[in-house]
């Protein structure tokens, strides 16, 4: 049986690929596909989304730098949210003002994050 977090995991292994003005963004029948492998994320628009909660500020900031860190090996970086003990995280591609394959490999990445 396949899950969310199985097909997640498959997701998260895949490579970024820099996107140009001439990538096409995904086609709405691609984002459904890709967003049933990821766990509570959610669509709105040109971008995916999650909020993840902690129990206190220092775990927040903790998940917060890995993010960073995710960002900083992808080349691909979310806007943040950053409370005390909660974090939402938002994926675009500016580049093409849409959905790429790389929003869906870094949320996974993001998820493993808490998985591992």
């Amino acid at each position: 049986m396949s899950t969310p977090a199985n097909n997640s995991g498959k997701l998260a292994q895949q490579p970024c690929i820099a996107c140009t003005a001439a990538t096409p963004p995904l086609t709405q029948a691609r984002i459904s596909t890709l967003l049933a492998q990821l766990d509570g994320w959610v669509q709105q628009d040109h971008l995916i989304g999650k909020t993840f909660s902690f129990s206190n500020y220092y775990q927040t900031m903790s998940f917060v730098n890995a993010t960073a860190w995710i960002s900083n090996q992808t080349d691909h970086h979310p806007e943040l949210t950053v409370g005390y003990n909660k974090c939402h995280v938002e994926y675009t591609t500016h580049a093409i003002n849409g959905l790429s394959e790389n929003d869906f490999i870094c949320a996974a990445r993001v998820d493993a994050l808490l998985t591992a």
